[in-house]
């Protein structure tokens, strides 16, 4: 009898979930002059949010923060952040801390916030997290964009093909993001920011622990250049379909879209 490997049953409350928060938003300025761009609000909560809501929607509660521009606004946001998402009242005279409403039930996540520095690049942030991503497999998304993406799925479909290092969610946007050239299941080129009428990357990514042997000790290294393409001409990069709605807030005219969306009861993205 062969000797097999088998991949672990896992769940996703254990996994790590990376989020890189420490880009300057420099093609929405009009929302994002005074605030980190996860920070910019969609119905009055942080874009962060509603993308780590989209996470918690589907079992996942270990969050790594991977900070920059602004650090502390998103710091602050979650050392206050019972009293950012719920309502309290508090006696303004005689002072004492604020009574809260037991309205609403707060996310049970555990959240690492890591200043990984204003100008490292996406490869750089990671490889300054890597000491908190304890466990097989880790769950990476920008800070920015927004889909009801089945999130456990994707890292299940790793879990059972051993012989991939990771999968990346692809969409069909009509924008100018990322294009993946695909063979069925499998991404062949990984090709950041070219224009693309197929799949394109949506940011939403599952690896393996081992990916992190990948990385540059280049602080300004992009895991999406050398280590994503590698990958992909290897064949050890997945292409995970989602064929519903996913839309990035980079520009104004998103914000404005996804703001109305949320006003409207027509967003997509909330599964929770």
């Amino acid at each position: 009898m062969t000797d097999q490997t088998v991949d672990p049953i896992v769940s996703p409350a254990d996994i790590p979930v990376v989020i890189l928060c420490g880009g300057q938003g420099t093609r929405i300025r009009e929302a994002s002059e005074k605030l980190p761009k996860p920070l910019i609000d969609i119905g009055g909560r942080p874009v962060l949010w509603h993308i780590m809501k989209t996470y918690g929607a589907h079992g996942f509660r270990r969050f790594i923060l991977c900070l920059g521009y602004k650090a502390w606004d998103i710091k602050e946001f979650f050392l206050r952040y019972q009293e950012n998402v719920t309502d309290f009242t508090i006696n303004v005279a005689h002072g004492g801390g604020p009574q809260f409403h037991a309205s609403l039930d707060l996310d049970d996540w555990d959240v690492s916030l890591v200043n990984t520095g204003i100008d490292s690049g996406t490869g750089g942030r990671l490889e300054r997290v890597r000491h908190l991503i304890d466990q097989p497999y880790f769950m990476v998304s920008y800070g920015d964009g927004v889909g009801g993406v089945d999130l456990s799925g994707e890292l299940a479909a790793l879990v059972a093909r051993p012989e991939l290092m990771a999968y990346v969610t692809g969409v069909h946007p009509t924008s100018r993001y990322g294009e993946l050239h695909t063979n069925e299941d499998r991404v062949i080129d990984f090709a950041e920011k070219l224009p693309s009428d197929g799949w394109v990357s949506a940011g939403f990514f599952a690896f393996r622990q081992e990916f992190l042997d990948r990385l540059l000790p280049d602080p300004e290294h992009f895991f999406e250049q050398g280590p994503m393409q590698d990958l992909a001409r290897e064949g050890q990069l997945g292409l995970w379909q989602h064929n519903g709605f996913w839309m990035g807030m980079d520009t104004y005219r998103e914000y404005v879209a996804l703001n109305k969306l949320w006003a409207d009861g027509e967003a997509e993205w909330k599964i929770w």
